[in-house]
């Protein structure tokens, strides 16, 4: 079972808990039914992206195994052979979609979204320099207003930028992993590279990151946010969300190790203490109620 476990990438489900984003924000994590119905639309998710990393794996079989850590991956390995990987793909996809359907027409609809977006991105607009960041980090969006349709919650326009502006941010990330990798070995793990340096990348690294940093400063000082909580405490949370930014790049530009966004999230303990000290702060101004 591991390399089938693998292959679906379970360690990246954690990815679809953006769905609990709406409802959280909106002060409605508590709700037992609107979580019951999230965590059954988070699954159906991770169903529907485990048949699309089937998918690109297959596709991307050859060129993985160019790679230094890709080349594990159960495909490019030849642990799982092409055709019982395609049939799990059909299963899940088929699966994911009849859950989605069964909560909600319009989160389908959005799913099915994402899934022909991602055919598309692994049939060739991934190599398309630039796009290929937007696409990936549109996923996210897709996620977070899955999760608003599911628990009946508008999605503001804060939350979809700030939730971009991340996705990109850890994209970008990533693609400088693969640039790294070129220079070491002289290997093209990835087609779009061939269009980025390290100088661009590292330059849309800090761009974005002050953006973050900018925009979720802006977010909390909003009128519109204040006067949603009645309260002006909500920047105090800045500092988690600066402190996170910092270690990311420490990571990426000092240690070199910024390949999965994911697997950074589990191991680092500095990060895991910025989202629950973010996570806690922001539970305490909103939920408890700190006045204005």
């Amino acid at each position: 079972m591991r390399p089938f476990l693998k292959l679906i990438r379970v360690k990246e489900w954690l990815k679809n808990s953006f769905l609990f984003l709406p409802a959280f924000f909106a002060g409605d994590i508590f709700n037992v039914r609107d979580l019951m119905k999230l965590g059954v639309g988070a699954l159906a998710f991770s169903l529907v992206a485990s048949s699309i990393y089937i998918i690109n794996d297959y596709n991307d079989r050859e060129v993985d195994r160019l790679h230094p850590k890709k080349k594990n991956r159960p495909i490019a390995s030849g642990a799982i052979k092409p055709t019982p990987a395609l049939t799990l793909m059909v299963i899940l996809a088929i699966v994911g979609f009849s859950m989605a359907f069964l909560i909600n027409e319009f989160f389908f609809g959005i799913l099915l979204g994402y899934f022909i977006m991602n055919l598309l991105y692994s049939s060739g607009l991934k190599n398309v320099p630039i796009l290929d960041l937007f696409i990936v980090a549109l996923g996210f969006i897709f996620r977070t207003y899955s999760g608003g349709v599911i628990a009946g919650i508008v999605v503001s326009s804060w939350l979809a930028i700030m939730i971009f502006l991340l996705a990109l941010f850890l994209i970008i990330a990533k693609r400088r992993d693969d640039l790294v990798i070129y220079s070491e070995t002289g290997e093209v793990v990835r087609k779009s590279s061939a269009s980025y340096n390290l100088e661009f990348i590292n330059s849309c690294l800090t761009l974005v990151s002050a953006v973050i940093i900018v925009a979720y400063i802006m977010y909390t000082q909003s009128p519109e946010v204040i006067e949603r909580w009645n309260t002006h405490y909500l920047f105090a949370t800045t500092i988690f969300v600066i402190a996170g930014v910092m270690r990311y790049l420490q990571i990426v530009f000092v240690e070199k190790d910024s390949g999965s966004p994911t697997t950074v999230l589990y191991r680092d303990k500095f990060i895991l203490i910025t989202i629950l000290g973010w996570i806690i702060s922001f539970y305490i101004i909103i939920y408890a109620g700190l006045p204005a």
